[in-house]
């Protein structure tokens, strides 16, 4: 799946870099068991009245993918440097050279707005009605002046179908041992906030999916993008059952200020491979 990636092992000089970050400060415990209270049963019948997982045939391949994925309207998608196309590329390709059959390939379904708050607020659901905030999500400025019809269907539309196979994704690793989904990971987006061409949390949405729905106690996030993760490490900074890998260059977006999470190791890939070299051990 799109979120659980291969694993790079650095040898025992390589230093792993431990931070403090500028997230909020953790609920207190009376505060939190009650919001848990009340919220966990309405999540938890969100999640079994979804239509996300369903039963796939054993002539499809675990591999996700729709054509609605690719976001490409009059050309303002070329203003991001973000390649919005690619995931349909990745495909064409795999399909040109023989390796996959595009019949067998698994077509998710658009995420609902009772999936969506399964992780999301209604006040940012509601937010994303405003052109201008999607807009400074996708940091496409001339997307501000397009009618939000037209952000929902040609920009928002896309990232449902995305989120809605990340979810399905889970299921069919669990089934099948191993899943892809082409699209999703977007790690910059959490519960509350959106940023960096990520509109939905679907890594924290899938997390959730998966607790409840494949009996699932325990889950490893590694993230191998370039950029932080800091959208995923937001939602699950107080959750002892989520651990997190992040390897990331901290010279580059989001320039979070790092802070230490219940169960998260950050690597500063460029510091420990600077260090590395200077030392003449690049590995």
């Amino acid at each position: 799946m799109d979120f659980i990636n291969r694993v790079s092992e650095f040898s025992k000089t390589s230093p792993i870099l431990h931070h403090r970050r500028s997230y909020p400060r953790q609920p207190s415990a009376s505060m939190s068991s009650s919001y848990e209270h009340d919220a966990e049963p309405l999540r938890r019948n969100r999640i079994l009245s979804s239509k996300l997982y369903f039963d796939v045939s054993p002539s499809k391949v675990p591999l996700i993918y729709s054509e609605s994925y690719d976001i490409a309207f009059l050309g303002i998608e070329k203003l991001h440097p973000f390649d919005s196309s690619k995931w349909g590329r990745i495909c064409r390709f795999l399909v040109s050279f023989g390796i996959l059959d595009k019949n067998c390939i698994v077509e998710p379904l658009e995420a609902s707005k009772d999936d969506l708050l399964v992780v999301h607020s209604e006040s940012y659901l509601n937010s994303l009605k405003e052109s201008s905030k999607v807009a400074m999500i996708v940091e496409v400025p001339p997307v501000a002046l397009i009618p939000n019809c037209l952000v929902q269907q040609k920009v928002l539309f896309p990232f449902r179908k995305q989120v809605g196979g990340t979810i399905l994704a889970a299921k069919l690793a669990k089934e099948r041992g191993w899943a892809i989904n082409v699209g999703g990971g977007f790690h910059h987006c959490s519960a509350e906030k959106g940023g960096g061409f990520c509109a939905y949390a679907d890594i924290s949405l899938c997390i959730h999916f998966a607790f409840v729905q494949l009996n699932i106690s325990r889950v490893m996030i590694i993230d191998l993008d370039a950029h932080q993760g800091n959208g995923h490490e937001m939602d699950f900074a107080y959750d002892s059952r989520v651990y997190i890998l992040d390897m990331y260059n901290p010279g580059i977006y989001p320039l979070v200020i790092s802070f230490i999470l219940s169960c998260y190791i950050s690597l500063n890939i460029i510091s420990t491979l600077r260090d590395n070299f200077a030392n003449n051990d690049p590995f």
